[in-house]
């Protein structure tokens, strides 16, 4: 079995080019407004203005004249949060924390009721 073969996918994304049947890689849109072509790592979906490209047809691209292009790797993109989004998470919880905490002070404070908790529904007798 040659290598070319090899690289089929039975029921997957598979390049857009004619007659290619090369498992797609890369997705290449255009912004006609700017003269740009962007090619990514493959698209979670499939877009009806995108095209899904293999390895082959993605490093054989050639655009017309003028056109520029950008490379979208996926490997640069941070993933997961980063440590000033945890750093931001923590501190938002230690704000709510503190108002918990200021809630609950001052509802020792009031009078215990019978008929329910300070800020919750409460039933009102006839």
């Amino acid at each position: 079995m040659s290598n070319q073969t090899s690289k089929i996918k039975i029921g997957g994304r598979t390049c857009t080019r004619s007659g290619c049947r090369q498992v797609a890689t890369r997705t290449l849109v255009f912004s006609y407004q700017d003269s740009q072509a962007i090619l990514s790592p493959l698209a979670t979906f499939s877009e009806p203005h995108s095209y899904d490209l293999c390895e082959v047809h993605s490093h054989r691209l050639s655009l017309p004249q003028g056109w520029e292009i950008i490379k979208a790797d996926g490997e640069s993109a941070p993933r997961g949060p980063s440590k000033d989004d945890l750093m931001a998470i923590a501190d938002a919880v230690r704000e709510v924390g503190k108002k918990l905490d200021s809630q609950e002070d001052l509802d020792s404070k009031l009078p215990k009721s019978d008929l329910g908790k300070r800020g919750h529904l409460r039933a009102v007798p006839d």
